[in-house]
């Protein structure tokens, strides 16, 4: 098995989201703002106790912040779409309790930088949560190797696009968080019962930290943007030799008992977060703003 085909599997199930979403229609109260953009992470998809959007970490963190939530994310995003496609489409979007905005005639980021412009002054953060569904074409490709070099590619292209017209758009200090995900596939380590795959989940690490991750993070570092490894947040890379007791696996290494204490992937096989995940990205996320705000970075 090639690290090519698990990243792309990885990327297949991490990212392909809840299909298409619709950003309710809701205007923005008063700023400063918090400005969210990118897939179904970003809108806080859940699978359970019913399956959609929830304030996923963009609401604690704009309560912790004090900033005024407006999220342009869409669920099934791509850094293709977020960039050329007009609008978002029913039924998975952010609810308009949780600061979503419709855009039916712009690009999710033309809808952001739009808005950042026109509130120059008043951002007080935004945040990026983009990149997996890149590679899911790879899934039924035969050269699946050279599919996911191109999607790598293009990520980086797009991505460093993206957090260019972002920062264009924000002036030179506004705080720019880009993001990555869990390693939900080091839950095939118990996942599905009768059909793990620990080999899978070994190499899936290698792929975030060799590949997915310094692509995205060389990406946003062209718009100076500050990159934010959940992967690490969620403790991925604790050597697999570090077991714990989990009921009712067993014994597992720490990192896998991690993914399914954080993600639904354990239990259901979903790749979201559950509530306890969003709120470790949140609290990361809010630690980096509050680095970034006691530098010297802040509204501009």
């Amino acid at each position: 098995m090639t690290l090519a085909l698990v990243a792309t599997g990885l990327l297949t199930a991490c990212w392909s989201g809840a299909g298409s979403a619709s950003a309710a229609a809701s205007g923005p109260g008063e700023g400063p703002y918090y400005v969210a953009l990118g897939d179904s992470y970003s809108i806080g998809y859940q699978p359970a106790p019913a399956p959609g959007a929830t304030s996923g970490y963009t609401g604690p963190v704009a309560r912790e912040a004090d900033l005024q939530l407006v999220n342009f994310g869409c669920g099934g995003a791509t850094t293709s779409s977020i960039l050329r496609d007009k609008g978002c489409t029913p039924p998975f979007g952010p609810p308009a309790s949780t600061g979503a905005v419709a855009y039916p005639n712009q690009t999710q980021a033309k809808a952001a930088e739009s808005f950042i412009r026109e509130h120059r002054g008043e951002i007080g953060l935004i945040t990026v949560s983009i990149g997996g569904n890149d590679v899911t074409r790879c899934e039924e490709e035969r050269t699946s190797i050279d599919c996911f070099a191109s999607a790598l590619g293009a990520l980086r292209s797009n991505v460093s696009t993206l957090a260019k017209g972002l920062r264009a758009a924000a002036g030179p200090h506004v705080p720019l968080i880009g993001l990555t995900y869990p390693d939900v596939l080091l839950g095939l380590w118990v996942h599905p019962p009768g059909r793990t795959d620990q080999i899978l989940a070994r190499v899936s690490v290698s792929a975030f930290r060799g590949f997915i991750n310094p692509t995205l993070a060389r990406a946003y570092s062209v718009a100076g943007a500050t990159f934010v490894d959940i992967t690490a947040d969620t403790g991925a890379y604790v050597p697999l030799s570090e077991t714990v007791r989990l009921a009712p696996y067993g014994t597992v290494p720490v990192a896998v008992a991690r993914v399914c204490q954080l993600t639904w992937y354990c239990a259901k096989g979903n790749i979201h977060a559950n509530t306890a995940g969003y709120r470790v990205m949140a609290s990361r996320i809010f630690a980096t703003y509050v680095k970034l705000r006691r530098m010297g970075v802040g509204p501009g």
